[in-house]
């Protein structure tokens, strides 16, 4: 089964805690390709690219998507982080020829279906298609965070936040959010150790419960520490765990008295044992 076929169905709508910059001038895009993980040197118009803007210690300050619009580069980022990932652009700019503006005029949507102006979500053909759209004009929905949920993608604020995670952690190996063959940006030394060691012990993964939403957030089989949950949604919930752990456990997997039930997400590339007592 394709990707693409796996899509879930969620109608065009607006995405509330979504925000968009625009990065503008003839340096626009190698001033971004000295600063994201994403090789954006050549990104075409009307083409995008997920990436994340990182510490020198390698973890993730800002996570967005990039679009190509002209001589600027739309950024596609969390509302609550916008102004600080402005404030750090500006920091970057030195004497780039760019501009960075806050775009207040634009809304992000999406939809599982194509519509004008929209484009593929680079992280995963399921994940359908994203969108800027004047401000105010796209309607409301909630369809899109079960989607979300049922494909595993992070999201900024619920999962990956700033300064936390490291990328492959957050996945962005596996989702196209990275490139290991672009030259330097910053973090890239942490991360390309990581990839080439195979050090990340830690990824958001799916789970499974049935019932009430946990009323923990700390996850343990037995009496060992295997994570914590994140996005928690109707039967599904994301987490950060321990994969190491996992493949050892020997009894359930339980956030408080609800017992969870690891999933390797269809995408993943990544080793994830899943022993028979945390099924």
């Amino acid at each position: 089964m394709s990707d693409a076929t796996r899509r879930p169905d969620f109608p065009l709508q607006h995405l509330p805690r979504r925000a968009v910059l625009a990065v503008s001038g003839a340096e626009a895009l190698p001033f971004l390709q000295r600063l994201v993980t994403a090789d954006v040197a050549a990104l075409a118009e009307g083409s995008a690219a997920h990436a994340a803007l990182l510490t020198p210690q390698g973890k993730i300050l800002h996570d967005f998507f990039l679009l190509r619009r002209g001589e600027a580069v739309l950024i596609d980022c969390a509302l609550s982080q916008r102004e600080a990932l402005a404030k750090r652009l500006t920091l970057y700019k030195l004497r780039s020829a760019v501009d960075i503006a806050v775009r207040d005029d634009l809304d992000v949507g999406v939809a599982s279906v194509a519509s004008a102006g929209a484009y593929a979500d680079p992280r995963l053909a399921a994940a359908g298609f994203r969108l800027f759209a004047p401000a105010g004009s796209l309607p409301q929905g909630g369809a899109y965070e079960p989607a979300r949920l049922a494909l595993a993608l992070p999201d900024s604020d619920a999962d990956i936040g700033s300064g936390v995670l490291f990328p492959h952690e957050a996945n962005l190996d596996q989702l196209n959010g990275i490139s290991f063959s672009k030259g330097c940006y910053v973090g890239q030394e942490v991360v390309s150790r990581m990839e080439h060691r195979g050090t990340a012990k830690a990824r958001i993964v799916a789970l499974g419960f049935t019932g009430p939403a946990p009323g923990a957030a700390a996850i343990t089989s037995g009496d060992t520490a295997m994570g914590e949950l994140l996005s928690v949604g109707d039967g599904r919930a994301l987490a950060l765990l321990r994969l190491d752990r996992l493949a050892e456990a020997t009894a359930p997997l339980m956030a408080g008295a609800t017992r969870l039930h690891p999933e390797k997400p269809f995408w993943a590339r990544f080793d994830m044992t899943i022993p028979e007592a945390a099924v």
